[in-house]
This record gives structure tokens, C-alpha cells and sequence, in this order.
């Protein structure tokens, strides 16, 4: 394959035509760029202090380094030691140590990430599951503002916060009770970091196949890491599934 190009134009269409399947799912090309000297420069730029304390902002100091992880642009070796060494590294370096459990996992079962490794801890109200993801969800057509925010997002970026990822995977296997593998599998389809190891155990665990409890939020928690920016002029404003108190939301999901 070419490895020279004359612009980054020039790239995105020889990609294309090499790889003429990828554009059946839309023709959005990620501002991202790959390689090495892209990472490394991230990689200075990462700050263990902030993103501590503002990772679960949607507008915090995330690294963004996950693609290079996933691709192996950037080990998980490299990136811990220099985290190692800056001040209130803790946070992070277990963020880097939950990633390297999920591919220890994975290296043992392999394909069985695509299965239900615990029997779910609660079951829904109604026994009415649906296995392909609706298409108003891949669309963005529910009307919820941030979902459909979250879905236009990782479309046309390949990228969606780690936040938003659960909000996302939450709403549409207990609000919408889909099979978390559809969701999972639309996940890997666009993201530039999707690997089966982090993504699908990590709906697994929305799901509570293999985590404690189903994992649910409300409005109250979107609102305050979002700074309520999909809320606001929200066409659902005022029908919001997720306006209601945990106990209100628990009683409504699940027997």
C-alpha cells in the first residue's frame, strides 16, 4: 500500500478506494490524525492533576490518547511510566490499569466477550428485548438531545467520552431494552479506539452481565457533567425519561 501522499485529501481518497466497504457506513472522515509524532504530542500534553479532577466532565482534560493505545501506536507501559512521573498520577494510572485488565480478559476468552458472562442482576419490567438497535438511535432521531448528540458525535469523529459512552450504553439497554451486543457492535463499527476487549466488557457491565448492578443515571447527573448543554432547548425537555429520582427510575425499569 501507497505511504506517500501529498495531502491529507489525497489520503482520505486512497482509503476510500481501497476500502470502498467502510464507506456503507457514511462518508464522515475523523479530524484525527494517527502516527506516531501525533501521539507523542498528546502524550506531553496529558496532566494527571486535571484530568483527576475533571475527567467526568464531558468538557474536562481527557487524554485522548485511546486510539493510539488501541492501535498500538502508544503502549500501556509507556503512557504509565509517564504518568508515573508527574504529581496525583493515582487516578489515571488506574484508568490505564482497568484497560489492561480488560485485554487480560479478553486474551482468555477471546470471542466469548460477545456473550453474557453473568446472568444479568436485575431483569426488566417488560420481557419485550429487541436485538438490533433501532433505527432512530443509529440515526439520531430519538429526540433526546444528548443522545442524539452522543450518536452524531461518534459518527462523524469517531470519538464519544467515556461519560457518554455509559449514558448512551445505559439508555439503550434499559430504557430501550436492546441487547447490549447491537450497541456494542454499532460502537465498534465507528469508534477509532473500539477494541472488543474495553468496549464490550465495559457494556457488559452497563448491562450487569458482568458487573454487580445495571448502571443507570438520571437527568440531574447528565445535566451537571454536561453543563446542561443538551438539555437546553431539548425537544424532549419536558417528556424526559431520565427526569425522574434513581428509586423512581429503578421501580420503572425493573421488577
Amino acid at each position: 500500500m501507497r505511504r506517500d501522499f501529498g495531502s491529507r485529501a489525497e489520503l482520505v481518497d486512497y482509503v476510500k478506494q481501497e476500502f470502498p466497504e467502510c464507506l456503507e457506513h457514511g462518508e464522515q472522515v475523523s479530524e484525527t490524525r494517527g502516527g506516531r509524532r501525533a501521539a507523542e504530542a498528546l502524550l506531553e500534553k496529558v496532566n494527571p492533576d486535571r484530568y483527576a479532577r475533571s475527567r467526568n466532565f464531558l468538557s474536562g482534560a481527557v487524554t485522548r490518547l485511546a486510539p493510539y493505545l488501541r492501535h498500538g501506536v502508544l503502549s500501556l507501559g509507556e503512557v504509565r511510566r509517564r504518568a508515573l512521573a508527574k504529581p496525583n498520577h493515582e487516578k489515571l494510572v488506574n484508568e490505564y490499569a482497568w484497560r489492561d485488565y480488560w485485554r487480560r480478559v479478553y486474551g482468555q476468552i477471546g470471542e466469548g466477550v460477545w456473550k453474557d458472562r453473568e446472568e444479568p442482576k436485575r431483569r426488566w419490567r417488560s420481557a419485550r428485548e429487541q436485538t438490533a438497535l433501532p433505527e432512530d438511535i443509529a440515526g439520531a432521531r430519538t429526540g433526546l438531545a444528548c443522545m442524539d448528540g452522543f450518536v452524531s458525535e461518534l459518527i462523524s469523529t469517531g470519538y464519544v467520552h467515556n461519560h457518554a459512552r455509559m449514558w448512551f450504553a445505559s439508555y439503550v439497554i434499559h430504557w430501550r431494552r436492546v441487547r447490549w451486543q447491537a450497541a456494542a457492535k454499532f460502537f465498534l463499527t465507528h469508534l477509532l479506539d473500539g477494541d472488543p476487549a474495553s468496549n464490550n466488557l465495559s457494556f457488559q457491565w452497563v448491562a450487569s452481565t458482568f458487573g454487580a448492578k445495571p448502571y443507570l443515571f438520571n437527568r440531574e447527573n447528565l445535566e451537571k457533567y454536561t453543563d446542561g448543554k443538551f438539555c437546553r432547548g431539548c425537544a424532549r425537555a419536558n417528556d424526559c425519561p431520565f427526569g425522574k429520582s434513581y428509586e423512581q427510575i429503578d421501580e420503572e425499569l425493573f421488577q
